[in-house]
């Protein structure tokens, strides 16, 4: 408890003292304890930063950064009161430390040491302090301009199936405190440049206010103020630039950090020294230029041989590497030359897990190699949007979520083909062309088109592959025209929505009742499954879906059920009291905006010979020159009322309706069938053919 409070107070403490620091006046003792903590505190954040894989988990380094450039400039102010009010009792006036480093960089000439010290700070603002800041400048405006790419990526990958709602949240989140971070670290770097300015300026002030408070105030010759004062100034600017210095070489390590599994050591020396023919090379220069006369001989070929050293020592180990991970045959490592190789270990024989049963993807969509760019989140693949859009699409249209596409690549696919699957049987195939344009003849085209001839795999009609140039003469002759992505995506679309009933499982209703429990907890509550069995209400969902239409009126459902399902528990006459009850949005379905239905009946004779087959619910009871016969007028039926723009649609007793449906749909998927009691009261229905008279 008291290690977390004092947690708590540790940050506004020390704001507290370096602000203090400012104010009050202290003894020179204390201010060589405040500089050596500079100096540790400075390592420390040194050595955090060589140690660190990412930039990312040294997220607080921003706010460190000021943090320390405040201690710093609070030091300067402390220690330059001390050096203008004490300077003349001698160096040691404000303090061991910094008479310490005066007497480190000046020795015995100061116009050394003032050279010295205007180059090492030169150095910290001019080179380290603003390739640093320029580092987190350009860091921070490439991360900005990459988060919505970033973001599109987890999306799709999510969509995709490829990873999780929890993965996809801490990756978004990663995106964010990445942009965050070297945002601040592009701020922070301006502190790092101020206090380097700051430096200069405290140490000019010293060094002119010393000489004049030495001369005027105190007496003093001005050799003797001259080497008095300029030993405080530099011992002062040192030990403040010594770990600037330090936490700006921090900075630049951190920015120019490519985030990898390794630390800075491993990193450099693996990737610098780890091949042999580069320290080989290098190696032969030294040599070569330690030949030359007038050369320094001996440096120059004693670093050539350490250079050969590294380089055959890398060989061997690489090479020992390769052997020991690949089993290489033939004689190495002291083995005897001709004697086989060892036997490579075999791996223990694990036992057979559940681990070992593959599950069946719901949807799959396997590709050949060609159209790996569509699906592939590093080239930004097109598809991947494309089925997101799709899945919501359906969602908004049925009524319920489809499961995720499962994507992967098969080489055993011709490179330009595709595989739909659903529960991991083929469902769909086609091929697709990148940078090429499926031109589809609707049937009123004009002419042919240069190109590779095909058939648009989702509704079968003749098309041509063309070329990106051919567009727009494509379009001008009558064709529809689109990518690649939409051949597939389009074809995707189809086949999820003519089997949307298969994709609506268990997991799916329950899905779909949590989230309709949001809206309406007490429906579900007293419902679900106390009067309607889950397995009840899915099936009747099914078959809804089935009949082309869609669940989203989940509370009419549910309400009807309720009232059936204790009278009945066969599905059929459930559906049908489902349909009655959804009958006007059936009928807008099917009649947009209209009042007048045109509709195809049946004839009187051939709905007493289907009542028949209907009353002992026998399957394929129709005799098979009849069901014929009735297929085919129907197929006619349909293909004239479609030429004149006119939905097809038949209407029965609601006792026929099932049966007919089914028999009829196999066949004739665009032809829907809806019974008398399904009409609302203000529609009226006008009779444009009847299915069984006699041509």
């Amino acid at each position: 408890m008291w290690r977390n409070k004092l947690t708590v107070l540790a940050m506004p403490a020390l704001v507290l003292m370096v602000l203090g620091m400012m104010i009050l006046p202290l003894p020179p003792l204390v201010l060589d304890f405040f500089f050596t903590f500079n100096i540790a505190l400075s390592i420390i954040v040194l050595m955090v930063s060589l140690y660190t894989h990412k930039p990312l988990e040294f997220s607080s380094f921003p706010t460190v950064l000021l943090m320390t450039t405040l201690l710093r400039l609070s030091l300067n102010v402390a220690s330059t009161k001390l050096v203008l009010t004490e300077g003349h009792a001698g160096g040691d006036a404000a303090g061991k430390v910094i008479e310490s480093f005066g007497h480190v960089l000046i020795g015995d000439n100061i116009a050394v040491g003032i050279v010295a010290f205007i180059i090492l700070t030169i150095i910290n603002f001019v080179v380290i302090t603003k390739g640093a800041g320029r580092i987190a400048e350009v860091s921070a405006r490439f991360t900005l301009d990459a988060m919505p790419g970033k973001q599109m990526a987890i999306d799709a990958d999510l969509n995709a199936g490829l990873i999780g709602e929890e993965e996809a949240r801490t990756r978004r989140a990663q995106i964010s405190d990445e942009a965050n971070f070297f945002g601040s670290m592009d701020g922070a770097s301006k502190f790092v440049r101020g206090d380097a300015v700051a430096g200069i300026l405290v140490m000019v002030i010293n060094l002119i206010g010393g000489l004049l408070v030495g001369m005027i105030q105190h007496d003093m010759a001005f050799g003797d103020a001259a080497k008095t004062y300029t030993l405080l100034t530099i011992g002062d600017g040192l030990v403040a630039q010594v770990p600037a210095l330090i936490i700006s070489v921090a900075a630049g390590i951190v920015v120019s950090r490519v985030g990898t599994n390794q630390d800075l050591s491993e990193q450099i020396l693996g990737q610098l020294f780890s091949r042999p023919q580069v320290m080989y090379v290098t190696a032969g220069v030294l040599a070569v230029l330690g030949l030359i006369p007038g050369m320094p001989h001996f440096a120059f070929l004693l670093m050539a041989l350490i250079a050969g050293g590294l380089a055959w020592y890398s060989e061997q180990n690489n090479l020992q590497t390769a052997m020991s991970g690949g089993g290489a045959s033939g004689a190495a490592g002291g083995a005897t030359p001709g004697a086989p190789p060892a036997a490579p270990a075999e791996a223990p024989l694990q036992e057979v897990s559940w681990n070992d049963v593959q599950a069946v993807d719901p949807v799959g969509l396997e590709v050949g190699y060609r159209l790996i760019p569509l699906v592939d989140r590093n080239q930004d693949g097109e598809l991947l949007r494309r089925i997101r859009g799709i899945r919501k699409k359906i969602a908004q249209e049925l009524g319920f979520l489809v499961p995720a596409v499962h994507i992967r690549d098969n080489l055993e696919l011709r490179p330009n083909q595709y595989r739909i699957q659903l529960k991991g049987v083929d469902v769909g195939m086609g091929e697709a062309f990148l940078g090429q344009w499926l031109a589809i003849n609707p049937g009123n085209a004009a002419g042919n088109l240069p190109g590779t001839a095909t058939t648009d795999p989702t509704f079968g009609l003749p098309a041509t592959w063309v070329e990106s140039s051919m567009r727009d003469q494509a379009q001008a002759m009558g064709y529809t025209v689109v990518d690649a992505s939409t051949v597939v995506g389009t074809h995707i679309s189809n086949i999820l929505q003519s089997h949307a009933a298969e994709l609506l499982g268990r997991e799916e209703v329950q899905s779909l009742l949590d989230h309709f429990a949001k809206e309406s907890p007490k429906l579900v509550e007293e419902l679900v499954p106390k009067v309607v069995p889950v397995g009840t209400l899915q099936k009747v969902l099914q078959n809804l879906l089935d009949d082309g239409l869609h669940i989203r009126d989940l509370r009419t459902i549910l309400e009807t059920l309720g009232e059936n399902v204790p009278r009945t528990g066969d599905i059929d006459d459930l559906t049908s009291a489902v349909r009655v009850a959804l009958g006007r949005a059936i009928v807008h379905q099917l009649f947009p905006g209209e009042n007048e239905l045109q509709v195809v009946a049946l004839e009187p004779q051939l709905e007493n010979i289907l009542m028949s087959a209907a009353s002992g619910k026998s399957q394929g009871g129709l005799e098979p020159g009849l069901a014929e016969r009735l297929l085919q007028q129907a197929a006619q039926l349909s293909e004239q009322l479609e030429m004149q723009g006119i939905n097809p649609v038949i209407i029965t007793p609601s006792q026929l309706r099932p049966m007919l449906s089914r028999f009829l749909k196999r066949s004739i998927p665009n032809l829907r069938v809806i019974a008398h009691t399904e009409i609302p009261e203000s529609k009226t229905l006008r009779i444009i053919g009847v299915l069984g008279a006699n041509n």
